[in-house]
């Protein structure tokens, strides 16, 4: 059963859930891009709130690159964090080199992304704030996870994850991270973020940037 019509969709069902933090001083919400930029604007129209992005990168596995051996998350050029699914990661302990390798490409694309995304905006302000991390939805947790962290090396005041549709495997992990996880829904069988939205299609570069009005 589909939830969700689209992304924007998502985003007012998502800021449904968030109405108490209408409006709050020193909060903001931040994407994790592609996709979660457009649920993300949704949520700070809603609530009146600043949005930003936060950058985020899977570590596909050597060879498997649809496989995620864990996610690397870059906040505004101050801080990251690197978060491993250490099952994964098992099966290539013998392979230490590749591992640098996936890790260091991923760091370089990671810079890039954030440079296209923010343009000229000046560093992300995160300490003593209320953050809400958006995105469009999460099956193992690991890349909102590796931003919560990447989050509380800057000494965020408060990390709240806000989705509309996580597994239960996604959810139980981030409440071990976060202050507050918030999911429209967590269903019992899930496959996919996308199998829960009517239109699923891949977000540009382009309308990111367009959501987050960088010129």
């Amino acid at each position: 059963m589909k939830i969700f019509a689209n992304r924007q969709d998502a985003g007012r069902q998502l800021a449904g859930k968030l109405r108490h933090l209408n409006a709050k001083p020193h909060t903001v919400v931040l994407a994790l891009p592609r996709g979660g930029v457009p649920v993300a604007a949704e949520v700070a129209r809603e609530l009146h709130l600043p949005l930003d992005v936060l950058v985020v990168r899977k570590l596909g596995a050597p060879g498997q690159p649809e496989l995620a051996m864990g996610a690397i998350a870059h906040v505004a050029g101050q801080s990251g964090a690197i978060v491993m699914n250490p099952e994964v990661r098992a099966y290539f302990e013998d392979q230490p080199e590749l591992i640098d390798q996936i890790t260091k490409r991923e760091q370089q694309e990671l810079r890039r992304r954030e440079q296209l995304y923010r343009g000229n905006r000046p560093p992300l302000t995160v300490k003593d704030r209320t953050i809400i991390v958006v995105d469009d939805g999460a099956a193992t947790g690991a890349t909102v996870r590796a931003a919560v962290q990447a989050l509380r090396t800057l000494e965020a005041k408060k990390i709240i994850v806000a989705l509309p549709v996580c597994s239960t495997e996604a959810e139980r992990a981030l409440r071990n991270e976060a202050d507050a996880v918030v999911c429209v829904e967590v269903p019992d069988a899930f496959y996919a973020v996308g199998q829960w939205y009517d239109d699923f299609g891949q977000t540009t570069d382009d309308e990111v940037r367009d959501l987050l009005k960088v010129r």
